[in-house]
Parts: structure tokens; sequence; C-alpha cells
């Protein structure tokens, strides 16, 4: 699994390749990689969440782009997408995103799981679809917000208090900029997808030797 592990810099609309190990890059990298980080962390999470005082997070990078997965949620038979767009194969990786912290929620109860959107921050995340949308890029970016803005809803999500209400991060939520838990579409409270995505990831690391 090096592939997705030394390139986990979030994707978002790239064309349809594949990664190291057979995944569409948005799939592969924004959840299996990130799937693989998690699982490789647990001893230290889980020790570290059993001290006195402890205060262990797991914040994961969603999206608003969710709401653009397939019909379904997520594609267990086809992962890849290949008669789908981009912004389909994005929106399915940004599903994930949230399926897997209410999966971590449910199964680490000691550990704060949540998955938050930045909003639209003006990095180099799109640039491969700028280079084939250049009269959009001027647009896209002048109303981006700053990276320093950016980050302010995982910052929140870091130090905030725990706990049930405004203000508060509670486990398992998703949350939009700032601290706003948002229930997203009806994907995000399907209670069985987050299970069958965590069984199904398991098995497709048992392929491998990490």
């Amino acid at each position: 699994m090096a592939g997705i592990l030394t390139a986990l810099s979030p994707q978002m609309a790239v064309p349809p390749t594949k990664t190291k190990e057979g995944y569409e890059p948005q799939f592969g990298i924004n959840h299996m990689g990130h799937f693989l980080l998690t699982k490789l962390l647990f001893p230290t999470l889980i020790k570290t969440a059993a001290l006195p005082n402890s205060d262990v997070r797991i914040i994961n990078l969603s999206s608003s782009g969710h709401i653009l997965a397939p019909r379904g949620g997520i594609d267990f038979d086809h992962p890849d997408l290949p008669n789908s767009g981009i912004w389909t194969r994005y929106g399915q990786s940004k599903l994930a995103n949230i399926k897997f912290t209410q999966a971590l929620s449910d199964k680490y109860p000691n550990i704060t799981s949540v998955a938050i959107h930045p909003g639209g921050v003006g990095t180099n995340l799109m640039n491969t679809w700028f280079q084939s949308h250049k009269r959009l890029e001027w647009f896209v970016m002048s109303v981006a917000k700053t990276v320093e803005d950016g980050a302010k809803n995982q910052l929140w999500a870091a130090v905030a208090p725990k706990g049930e209400g405004f203000g508060k991060v509670e486990s398992g939520s998703y949350y939009t900029p700032v601290g706003i838990k948002n229930k997203g579409n009806r994907y995000v409270t399907d209670a069985q997808m987050k299970e069958k995505l965590w069984n199904w990831s398991e098995e497709e690391l048992k392929k491998y030797r990490y």
C-alpha cells in the first residue's frame, strides 16, 4: 500500500487513472490511504485515549461535495465508477470520509472522530481540472477562501470542547464552517453504509502487507 500512503495529498477532479494498487485515485487516496494510515496509528491512539484526562481526536477532511456521490452513495462493486464523471467520483470519496468517521465513532467511543468541510479554499487542489478549464480558474479562485480561513473549521474541531449542542464537538458528526453541525445528504444518515464501508475496506487491506 506504499503508493496510497506516499501520496496522501487529497485528490479532486482528476482524470480516471489508477493508483499503484489499482484504485481510482480520489477513492484510493482520499479514503483507502487515510483508512490505512488511521489503522497504523491505532495502537498509539488507543493507548493515549486510555490515559487519564486524555483527549484524542481524529478529524477527517470531507466536503459538501459528498452530495455528488452516485446513486446508492458508494458503489462497492465498482468503486472506480468507470461510467461516471470526475465529480461523481470525487463525491463518492468525500462521502466515504464521512461514513468512515461515523464508523470510527461507533467502534472507538474513547476517541472523538469528526468530519469537516473547510469550505471552498484557494489552494492548488483543483490544478488538474483548471488545466482544461482555464476560463473558470480566475473566477473560482477569486471567490475562494484564503488558506487561513480554510483552516478554521478543522482548527475548531481540534480544540473546541466536546459534547452536544452549538459550539461543541460531537463524535461522529459532520461540520460545515465554522462549527455548524450538518446532516448532509440522505446517504450520510444511512446507518448500514458506514458498517459496510468499514468491512469492505478491511477486506481490501487483507490483500496487502503493511
